[in-house]
């Protein structure tokens, strides 16, 4: 047995290690992370609380008027009704999302739960 090893050429090894190789990595697989908690930095977990915030506002149709995002908020208006988000990191490192409204609310009394609907929508909720 031994003989027929040895009467193969070290190049054509190589090839067969090589081939064997690339075969078993062409039929993996790459499944992306699945959204959740992977105990993120308070940094991190502002950053997409106040992207959730500003996109929600905006999906339901608010224009946004000013942005402070060192301070947390953001305000806009929507046919007579203003809309605030406040963005909060809290003392246990958690961050607060809170949606006002104020102004002609009785034109479009659902705005409000819109918009906390939509936040829950791009938080993955």
């Amino acid at each position: 047995m031994n003989r027929v090893f040895r009467r193969i050429p070290r190049w054509q090894w190589l090839g067969l290690v090589v081939a064997l190789a690339t075969s078993f990595t062409a039929g993996c697989t790459y499944y992306g992370v699945a959204p959740g908690y992977y105990g993120t930095s308070p940094a991190s977990a502002f950053d997409r609380s106040w992207n959730a915030a500003v996109g929600a506002m905006a999906d339901e149709g608010v224009v946004i008027t000013t942005q402070d995002r060192n301070v947390g908020i953001v305000r806009g208006a929507r046919d007579g009704i203003n809309v605030t988000g406040n963005v909060r990191v809290q003392a246990d490192g958690s961050v607060r999302v809170e949606f006002n409204t104020a102004g002609s609310t009785s034109r479009d009394p659902s705005l409000i739960d819109r918009i906390s609907l939509a936040y829950e929508r791009r938080m993955g909720r």
